[in-house]
């Protein structure tokens, strides 16, 4: 999916043909001056081999770039960050790793998440990191385990799960988000490990 940073928003979805891409294309050159910047999210953006093609011309237009990533593909975060194709990344801390397979609900590399994470940090760019909170997936002491993993990170957002999106996973839609005290609670614990970490959502 591709929005573009601001109120009117262009969504793409599943269907990734050319006449697609040049619609795009043709919407952003149309208000080159009136936005400032395309947000480039999932699906997961990096799984694709011509993420920097696309992303070049996005930059060609004079756009800045935020990328979101799960972390999955640190080689193709480290070819962006390397071009200067992207100007903010946010990455999606998931869990604690050992608790990584169980919450996403599928095998995951371990070994990417971290190394995603040390490409990030170490980037120069601006970047976040973020945590969707889940009652039953998530508690006080995962926030520990997160923490250290992405310790020393500029900032950190525990954002509140929603029940009422569109959910993969129906299991997930009975379930009541953490309450605004849990989610401080969990905050002042992240703030031994990021410079900045806050609730959103």
């Amino acid at each position: 999916l591709v929005w573009p940073n601001e109120v009117g928003e262009l969504k793409y979805e599943r269907d990734h043909s050319t006449i697609i891409m040049n619609d795009l294309f043709d919407f952003l050159k149309l208000r080159v001056g009136k936005l400032d910047g395309v947000v480039v999210t999932g699906g997961e953006p990096t799984l694709h081999a011509d993420l920097p093609d696309f992303l070049k011309q996005i930059k060609d237009l004079g756009y800045k770039v935020k990328l979101d990533s799960n972390g999955t593909n640190p080689e193709m975060l480290e070819r962006v960050i390397g071009l200067a194709l992207v100007d903010y990344i946010a990455m999606d801390i998931k869990a604690p790793l050992e608790k990584y397979d169980q919450v996403v609900g599928v095998p995951v590399n371990l070994e990417n998440i971290q190394k995603s994470i040390k490409i990030i940090k170490e980037s120069g760019l601006p970047y976040e990191f973020r945590t969707t909170l889940v009652p039953g997936l998530h508690e006080l002491k995962d926030i520990e385990e997160m923490g250290k993993l992405i310790e020393g990170a500029s900032k950190w957002y525990l954002q509140f799960f929603k029940s009422d999106t569109d959910l993969v996973d129906r299991n997930l839609e009975a379930k009541e988000k953490f309450t605004n005290k849990e989610m401080e609670a969990m905050a002042e614990v992240g703030k031994k490990y990021a410079k900045i970490c806050e609730t959103r959502g």
